[in-house]
């Protein structure tokens, strides 16, 4: 709905960045010494190894050695079993057999049970000479037995620093769950400011009391009045809700925070309530402030929806934010403001006055307000000479300020496509098309018959609009293969409607009907290429008997059903609210409108069938009728040749249609409100 300006770039978060380059640091110092230390201890048990190597012998051929004079000092150590160990030398080298090899044996060692004083009178004996050694452990043992430990201690310090090191709003970590995750939006961020959104005058001037209040506050306190503790915009995605929430803090030059209504809510249980307290805490500090809720319906549905109607982890976190909006503890100076395109959906707790007392409507932009949102968008682009956005605004009713962007986008890469320094008004019109009745499939290739059949049924919708009275002024034809369907006829309403009669429900559904009465009328058979047409059609006549109360037999009832899904808010089931014999007489009244209009739509067809075979074979010829050229074969005009360039494109449009002034553009109005696509 309006400009798309620079987004505000999220804040440096210098303090979480500290944190975590000190315990990189921390970590990296740890590991280094830590790979010393092994390092020493492997280099010392290879070096105390390779002094001394000793063979394990048995008991009783420790016994032989001894017995045979062979040995010449021994070492005795008290190991940690309360027993000793035999460790000696030979005068000699033995060679020993075990396990099929030959061994050479210099250096020995036997376990001992017990060394008394007839074990040392046998040493004594043999010339043996011995000596007692401590059996504590050499100091690398006890490293290496300490290692583990020391590594589980500090990988316990660095995993409690990293969960520790996250800051309000971004820590990534199991001890942030309960932080908010809103961003700090501050003025220096913000450059977004009123000038920047169009289409909204209204909306606007809600929000500039907000804007007051927050720049000088005392000039409504002073009378004893209250400013609203929160502001609800409303309205269908695209119309600018966010980017009106930005305007209003860039204006104000407050600090913003906003976070996403999704956010609230984690895997753990008490999460989003603990969420909410934490964004509150912050925007306190932060006052005056600017709270922004993006999506709110995800956590503020109804209370008690679903199966089994469970306090679940969603409705924890809703009280807990009614409290916060409006509690014993009063939050002076910040503003909520939430965005929703579902208020239906939302607990009628938080749209009491004292939560959210205002509800501002963002709906989609009437015409002055849609040229304003091209202005704003094409301000740096560069246009050409024949650009005329009046034009452009007046032929895109109904579509919003994120579709205008859009468009204009599109423009821009069309223009760019055919390396052109400047978007023309060609680069419009197809940019137009393509968002309106979709991209071309040009790679799908219909049949001579489908081709035909096709034409027909798009001829026949497009002369019912142009030949019923009240019917919508048709604004292009085709029959190029565009999103799923076959063929599209456009429509743009002659003025911008909010209401419609009896009549013109009625006219609607001849021309939805007018399509498949072609086909009848002209081949005698029908086909599967109006679905769609029955089922938009079926939609309005029910509409018309249930809810509109246009059924002479049914009368000013209403009686809609309303199949509300579970967890949408609502109960997960309704009662009928009328009879079995009130159901058929629906059902007859329903059937009676569809055949009547498609009677209607039939003998429009027959009345109008050289009509209808001439401007079917046009649309054969040319594959896109406009309204000009349908008007042209209506009148028994001959069509222009195809158009296949831009300069002849320019040509025609300077010829039939010159840019209006603004005066005259307040009488001609050639496009509207309420656009109404007919895929077939």
């Amino acid at each position: 709905m309006n400009g798309t300006p620079k987004s505000p770039q999220r804040p440096k978060r210098d303090s979480e960045d500290d944190n975590d380059l000190t315990v990189s640091r921390v970590l990296r110092n740890v590991l280094i010494w830590v790979g010393i230390l092994v390092s020493l201890v492997m280099v010392g048990m290879l070096m105390s190894n390779g002094q001394r190597q000793e063979f394990q012998l048995t008991f009783n051929e420790y016994m032989e050695v001894v017995n045979a004079n062979r040995v010449q000092y021994a070492t005795i150590t008290k190991t940690q079993l309360n027993d000793f160990e035999f460790r000696g030398t030979l005068k000699e080298s033995i060679t020993i057999q075990r396990d099929n090899r030959t061994i050479e044996v210099k250096n020995f060692r036997t376990k001992l049970g017990v060394v008394d004083s007839q074990t040392e009178a046998l040493w004594r004996e043999h010339g043996i000479g011995w000596s007692y050694e401590s059996g504590d452990s050499p100091w690398w043992v006890s490293l290496v037995q300490l290692l583990p430990w020391a590594l589980l201690l500090v990988a316990f310090f660095f995993i409690s620093r990293r969960m520790q090191a996250g800051g309000a709003g971004g820590g990534k970590n199991i001890f942030s769950f309960g932080r908010s995750k809103a961003r700090l939006l501050t003025e220096a961020n913000l450059q977004v400011n009123f000038t920047d959104v169009a289409g909204a005058d209204e909306a606007k001037e809600e929000l500039r009391e907000i804007v007051e209040f927050l720049r000088d506050p005392s000039r409504f306190t002073r009378l004893g009045g209250k400013i609203p503790r929160g502001v609800l915009l409303l309205g269908p995605p695209g119309t600018g809700k966010t980017l009106l929430a930005r305007a209003v803090a860039g204006e104000a030059g407050v600090p913003f925070f906003t976070i996403s209504g999704a956010e609230f809510v984690e895997m753990f249980v008490g999460v989003g309530a603990s969420r909410v307290r934490d964004l509150f805490e912050q925007a306190k500090k932060q006052s005056p402030c600017i709270v922004f809720i993006d999506e709110i319906d995800a956590v503020g549905r109804h209370r008690g929806a679903g199966v089994g109607g469970g306090h679940d982890e969603r409705e924890q976190t809703l009280n807990q934010l009614l409290v916060e909006m409006d509690g014993f503890e009063q939050n002076s100076g910040i503003i909520i403001i939430a965005a929703t395109n579902r208020p239906d959906v939302l607990d009628p707790a938080l749209l009491r006055p004292g939560r959210f007392d205002r509800q501002v409507v963002v709906d989609r932009p009437d015409m002055p307000g849609r040229l304003g949102i091209l202005r704003v968008h094409t301000r740096k682009v560069p246009i050409a000479k024949d650009v005329n956005l009046e034009v452009i605004a007046k032929g895109t009713p109904g579509m919003s300020g994120a579709d205008l962007a859009n468009l204009v986008n599109e423009s821009a890469l069309l223009a760019a496509r055919r390396n052109s320094q400047e978007v023309t008004m060609f680069d419009f019109e197809s940019a137009k098309d393509k968002v309106i009745m979709g991209v071309e499939r040009k790679s799908m290739v219909m049949s001579d018959k489908e081709k035909e059949t096709t034409a027909y049924h798009e001829i026949g919708h497009a002369l019912a609009g142009k030949l019923v009275k009240l019917g919508d002024a048709v604004h292009k034809v085709t029959i190029i293969p565009r999103g799923r369907a076959l063929g599209v006829t456009s429509y743009l309403p002659n003025e911008e409607m909010h209401t419609m009669s009896r009549d013109q429900l009625e006219t609607r559904l001849v021309m939805l009907l007018a399509g498949r009465a072609a086909e009848r009328v002209v081949f005698d058979q029908l086909n599967t290429g109006a679905s769609n047409d029955l089922e938009r059609a079926t939609t309005i006549a029910k509409k018309m008997v249930c809810e509109f109360g246009m059924s002479d037999i049914i009368g000013p009832v209403r009686y809609a059903s309303q199949h509300d899904e579970v967890f949408l808010g609502r109960e997960i089931s309704q009662p009928r609210d009328h009879s079995e014999e009130t159901a058929r007489a629906i059902d007859g009244e329903v059937r009676r409108l569809i055949v009547e209009s498609e009677r209607i739509a039939v003998q429009l067809m027959r009345d109008n069938l050289d009509l209808l075979h001439r401007c079917a074979k046009a649309l054969i010829e040319h594959e896109i009728l406009d309204s000009d050229e349908l008007d042209a074969l209506i009148r028994g005009e001959e069509l222009q040749p195809i158009i296949k360039d831009v300069a002849s494109f320019r040509e025609k449009m300077r010829a039939s249609s010159p840019a209006p002034s603004p005066e005259e553009s307040k009488d001609t109005d050639t496009g509207t409100e309420g656009l109404a696509l007919n895929p077939s």
